[in-house]
């Protein structure tokens, strides 16, 4: 017990026998361990925090947990193999486009960005559009 009766079992606060608190621990755990599975939770969390039969408690959480459930690897689409873009010569021989959009309307009702990017000079540029009518 530290001065303010807080106990800790060396640099761990232990977390006592109460099942709502160590489930808003729980609950609130994964927003900032960006749900990674239980493994990883668990030995994020017993650096700050121990009690008896947490990496059970974690697990159960993690398997009830539907974001855990989404983001585990198995359920996610296989990526495509990885192509090379040859390299252009000439500059505006290949040029990358974007809009960025939902931009407030400015005077001449412009709302939206046309991004244009040359791929040799990487020099940019950025070209007020009209999306809304």
């Amino acid at each position: 017990l530290d001065d303010d009766n807080v106990l800790w079992q060396g640099t761990r606060l232990v977390v006592p026998n109460d099942a709502s608190l160590r489930e808003a621990l729980l609950t609130e755990a994964p927003s900032f361990l960006v749900h990674l599975g239980s493994t990883k939770m668990y030995h994020d969390l017993k650096q700050h925090f121990w009690w008896s039969g947490m990496k059970r408690d974690v697990a159960t959480f993690v398997s009830r947990c539907l974001i855990c459930q989404q983001v585990k690897i198995e359920h996610q689409r296989a990526s495509g193999l990885l192509q090379l873009l040859d390299i252009p010569v000439w500059k505006w021989d290949e040029i990358s486009m974007d809009f960025i959009t939902g931009l407030p309307q400015t005077q001449r009702r412009h709302d939206a960005i046309w991004v244009v990017v040359d791929r040799v000079t990487m020099h940019i540029f950025f070209l007020s559009a009209r999306i809304t009518r």
